[in-house]
């Protein structure tokens, strides 16, 4: 699929080079096969961002992206969030990508979402559509949060749920999270910060180290990540999604539509199977 390269494109950090390519990129949509509404759509966003201002687009996608974790573009953020399980997701996830000949960087990380739709665009047509479906309860998430800001980066997701021919109902989604509060404001950040400078804290006592150590920066203050995922572990079970006891930050939300979708998968699957034996 040609057009998750564009879809890449788009959701990675902006350059001079993709602000001068809007009339390529223009074509590639329009010969795509999307619906005409969400043709429409991206073929809007990237005349806006695109005849804008480079710096200001920049400073956008900073505010959205790189701030809070509510929209973060790494997957296993949404799905594993602190825990153990998050490592090795990341490992399984390089193998997968090593396994198909993408060997990613040692700044890159695996669940980066436009790294991960670069190395489906490589996996033929079906393979990428299976791809897209194991990480859809995090695309309509992000797509109806972005929604929520009214941000047309919004048009990109809603995009990829089409191609992914995935049935999620983004307005349930809407619904719950009408009442989200939002984890990018000054306030929200300073928590977030507190919290960390607590734990670093406690963590320094416990080793027995000196409180007065260097802080390193946390993976979500990291500017240098770049990342695709392990669609194993994304089609897990509820249980499986669940954290340990002292793990915090998991997308809740995510989790619930992971196992929804693993529900109707397995339905679909009873049903096939009843209609094979008759």
């Amino acid at each position: 699929m040609k057009i998750l390269q564009v879809l890449s494109l788009l959701l990675d950090y902006p350059t001079e080079l993709l602000h001068d390519s809007k009339e390529e990129l223009l074509a590639l949509i329009q010969s795509a096969g999307l619906s005409a509404a969400n043709q429409q759509a991206l073929c809007d966003f990237v005349t806006a961002r695109l005849s804008g201002d480079l710096m200001d687009w920049q400073a956008d996608y900073d505010g959205l992206f790189e701030r809070g974790r509510s929209l973060s573009l790494l997957l296993f953020e949404h799905v594993h969030g602190e825990s153990r399980d998050r490592g090795q997701a990341m490992v399984n996830l390089q193998n997968q990508y090593k396994e198909a000949g993408l060997d990613i960087g040692l700044k890159e990380l695996p669940d980066y979402l436009p790294l991960y739709l670069e190395f489906l665009s490589t996996q033929g047509d079906d393979n990428a559509r299976f791809g897209l479906q194991e990480v859809a309860p995090v695309l309509a998430l992000l797509a109806a949060r972005l929604q929520k800001r009214q941000c047309n980066y919004a048009a990109v997701f809603i995009a990829l749920l089409e191609l992914s021919d995935t049935d999620i109902d983004l307005s349930d989604i809407q619904t719950q999270i009408a009442t989200e509060e939002r984890d990018d404001t000054p306030k929200a950040l300073d928590k977030v910060w507190e919290e960390e400078m607590v734990t670093f804290l406690g963590n320094e006592q416990q080793n027995g180290a000196c409180a007065s150590s260097v802080i390193r920066p946390s993976e979500q203050q990291r500017k240098d990540q770049f990342v695709p995922l392990n669609t194993e572990l994304l089609a897990t079970d509820a249980g499986a999604l669940a954290p340990e006891a002292h793990v915090v930050d998991k997308d809740s939300l995510a989790a619930e539509i992971f196992a929804h979708a693993a529900a109707n998968k397995r339905a679909a699957a009873a049903t096939a199977a009843s209609v094979k034996g008759v």
